[in-house]
C-alpha cells in the first residue's frame, strides 16, 4: 500500500475517470482524457488515453499522475502560448487533481474503500466516518460473500420465493421502490466486513428496499464466469434465481451486491414477477432504524470443515460459519 498513496491522494487500482481538458493540437478545442490507474510489478502505473475527433487515440503512461499529465500539459502550454490565448502554467497544476482523485465526491468514496487504514502517509480530508472505526477483516473485493476464492465453494446467494401477497400489490410496491431506492440506502464501510449497505432512513417492516440487479445468465455460463473472475482475483457477485438462471452482478451490478450476510438478518430476499420478468428484491423483515446496516441470510449450502467460510456478523445467535 505504501506505493499506492501519498499525502494528498490514494491510488486505487482499476480507477477510471474521464476528464475534459484543453486540446494538445488545437488552441480553441477541448479533448477527452481517459485516466486509468493500473498495477505493474507492485507499483502504480498511471495511464491517460487522449481521445479527439479526427485523430487516432494516443495512450500516455507514467509512474506518477504528474509524470503522465506533464506529457499533455507541455504541448497544451506551447500551443496556447504560440496562438496568443491565455497562457497555461503547468508547474502549478497537480497530476492528482487532473486525475480527479482530489475531487471531493471521489475522495469521499476512496476514503471509504477497504484497506485505506494502511495508507499511513495520506491525510484524510473528511475524517474517519464513525462507521469505519470498527476493526475489519481485510477484504479487497469489498463484501463478505465475494472474497476471492480460497476453497471450492459457490459464491451465490440462494433464496426461496415468497408469494404471500398478490401480484398486483407486489407490482405496485416494486414501482414505488424503484422510484425511492436511492433515498433508502447508502454505501459505507461495514462493521461485518468490507463495504456494506446502510439504511438512509427508518424503514418499516415488509418494505421493498432495493433490487438486486445484474446480467441474467444461464447456470452453466455462470460457472464459467465464476472461474474466469477468480482467475483474475476479482470479487464474485452472483445471485441464483432458480435452477436455470443466475444474476451476475460482478461487472454490471448495483449497490445491493454489497449487502452482507448475518445470522440475525433484518432483510429477506424474494422474487417478484413484474411485467413477466422475475426480479430479486431485498425487503425488510423487521423495522430498520436509520444508520443500521442491511443484511440477510445467504443460506449457503453446508460444506465440510475444509471448505468452511467464517462468519463475522457478530450476532448473538451467530452460527460462526456461513456454510
Amino acid at each position: 500500500m505504501s506505493a499506492f498513496h501519498n499525502e494528498t491522494a490514494i491510488f486505487p487500482v482499476s480507477y477510471h475517470a474521464n476528464r475534459i481538458y484543453w486540446s494538445m493540437r488545437h488552441s480553441n478545442r477541448r479533448s477527452k482524457y481517459m485516466c486509468y490507474i493500473e498495477e505493474k510489478e507492485g507499483q502504480p502505473l498511471f495511464k491517460v488515453k487522449v481521445v479527439e475527433k479526427g485523430y487516432e487515440d494516443l495512450v500516455l503512461t507514467g509512474p506518477t499522475p504528474k509524470a503522465v499529465w506533464d506529457q499533455i500539459l507541455e504541448p497544451v502550454s506551447q500551443m496556447r502560448s504560440s496562438s496568443g490565448t491565455l497562457k497555461l502554467f503547468p508547474v502549478y497544476l497537480k497530476g492528482e487533481d487532473l486525475f480527479g482523485l482530489t475531487t471531493s465526491a471521489v475522495a469521499r468514496i476512496i476514503e471509504s474503500l477497504p484497506g485505506v487504514e494502511a495508507c499511513e502517509h495520506y491525510t484524510f480530508r473528511y475524517g474517519r466516518n464513525p462507521l469505519m472505526e470498527w476493526p475489519l477483516a481485510f477484504n479487497p473485493s469489498g463484501s463478505a460473500r465475494s472474497e476471492p476464492k480460497a476453497c471450492q465453494l459457490k459464491h451465490m446467494s440462494e433464496f426461496v420465493a415468497s408469494a404471500h401477497q398478490g401480484r398486483h400489490s407486489k407490482s405496485s410496491q416494486y414501482r414505488r421502490m424503484k422510484a425511492e431506492w436511492k433515498s433508502n440506502v447508502y454505501l459505507a464501510r461495514s462493521r461485518i466486513q468490507g463495504l456494506g449497505l446502510y439504511a438512509a432512513r427508518d424503514i418499516e417492516k415488509c418494505t421493498m428496499v432495493i433490487e438486486y440487479i445484474g446480467t441474467i445468465i444461464r447456470s452453466e455460463v455462470a460457472n464459467r464466469k465464476e472461474r474466469l473472475y477468480e482467475s483474475q482475483n476479482r470479487g464474485v457477485y452472483m445471485f441464483r434465481i432458480d435452477n436455470d438462471y443466475v444474476i451476475d452482478a460482478t461487472i454490471t451490478g448495483g449497490p445491493a451486491r454489497y449487502i452482507n450476510h448475518s445470522c440475525a438478518p433484518n432483510c429477506i430476499t424474494e422474487v417478484v414477477n413484474v411485467e413477466k420478468e422475475n426480479k430479486i428484491i431485498i425487503s425488510s423483515c423487521r423495522r430498520i432504524q436509520r444508520g443500521e446496516e442491511l443484511c440477510y441470510d445467504y443460506k449457503f449450502d453446508l460444506e465440510d470443515d475444509q471448505h468452511k467460510i467464517p462468519c463475522h456478523c457478530g450476532a448473538v445467535n451467530c452460527r460462526k460459519w456461513m456454510n
